[in-house]
């Protein structure tokens, strides 16, 4: 090797150790793209801080590792401004895709030979989230396990499970509902809200938007049994986003959960009850016990602890 090409070599190799240390020195680690995630699934530091059982000094500093570790500024902190600067935005995606690795490679390295056939019930606000992403996640480790899934409104897969056509089901209900054996994945508020555009009558029944016969928020509703109050359904619809809609629209009020209270909806909080408080519960099948549930129903409930909810999807 003469001198000219052993220098150049050399000078490649020099540059290239550089470039090699700079990324060492410059690392994305697993639990402060966590925390970033969860600012995002829930709205802030303080919120992403109760979700993660951490103090919202530990978030921070997490947060604040990371950007001094890739050099630039992950969060907006301009009042009125955007939550996430465009780089933060660009890392929150890289994250998503990180993170679904990580906990798939856990699994898959730690992963027990699973067989058989699940039947699985999901309400609307559940199959439109990301356990989707959970479910796929199970199946791509567990290929030998079929998992059938169905989506019904909550009473409905609730008489299902008593009639033993599914192994489990993720429901909705009113906290004063959970049993002992239900396993609580995350609790909400439920809310009577309406459009800023909307004004109340006095004199005459209240315009309700409600969901079909089989919804107990309906029934709730329907049942408040106050005399000062009377509500007159108007519109039907069993989909949220058909029921976001008509309140967006001005059509009446409607009584949503906190994860569907979007844009210019205004929580109503004179004249109407206030409604119960509301849980996502894992209920199984009264004889449904087999290792295949188990481990779904585990990683379910691992995966919702560890962000504090179900973010929806999309």
């Amino acid at each position: 090797m003469t001198g000219v090409v052993r220098d150049k070599f050399l000078s490649g190799k020099n540059e290239t150790d550089m470039a090699m240390n700079e990324l060492n020195s410059r690392r994305l680690e697993i639990d402060a793209l966590r925390a970033l995630s969860a600012i995002r699934q829930h709205g802030g530091i303080t919120r992403a801080a109760v979700a993660l059982g951490l103090s919202q000094s530990a978030v921070s500093h997490k947060i604040k590792r990371l950007e001094v570790s890739l050099d630039c500024e992950l969060l907006g902190r301009k009042a009125g401004g955007p939550m996430f600067t465009a780089t933060g935005e660009d890392l929150l995606d890289y994250a998503g895709r990180i993170l679904g690795l990580h906990d798939e490679a856990l699994l898959s390295l730690s992963k027990t030979t699973l067989a058989g056939r699940l039947a699985l019930g999901l309400t609307e606000d559940t199959a439109c989230t990301d356990l989707a992403r959970i479910l796929g996640r199970f199946r791509r480790v567990h290929p030998n396990v079929s998992v059938r899934t169905k989506v019904r409104m909550s009473l409905v897969l609730r008489a299902m499970l008593e009639r033993g056509e599914l192994d489990a089901a993720i429901v909705q209900l009113f906290s004063h509902e959970v049993r002992p054996t239900d396993i609580v994945l995350f609790r909400e508020d439920l809310h009577w809200v309406k459009h800023p555009d909307l004004a109340l009558p006095r004199d005459s029944p209240i315009p309700f938007l409600s969901f079909d016969d089989e919804c107990f928020y309906r029934q709730w509703a329907l049942d408040i049994g106050q005399d000062d109050v009377v509500l007159e359904t108007i519109f039907e619809c069993t989909s949220a986003a058909g029921i976001v809609s008509a309140v967006n629209a001005a059509m009446g009020v409607a009584l949503l959960s906190d994860r569907h209270i979007r844009g210019e909806m205004h929580v109503v909080v004179e004249r109407l009850p206030r409604p119960p408080a509301l849980a996502y519960v894992v209920r199984r099948a009264r004889k449904s016990r087999n290792p295949a549930l188990d481990s779904l129903v585990s990683e379910i409930e691992r995966d919702i602890g560890r962000h504090g909810s179900l973010a929806l999807a999309g």
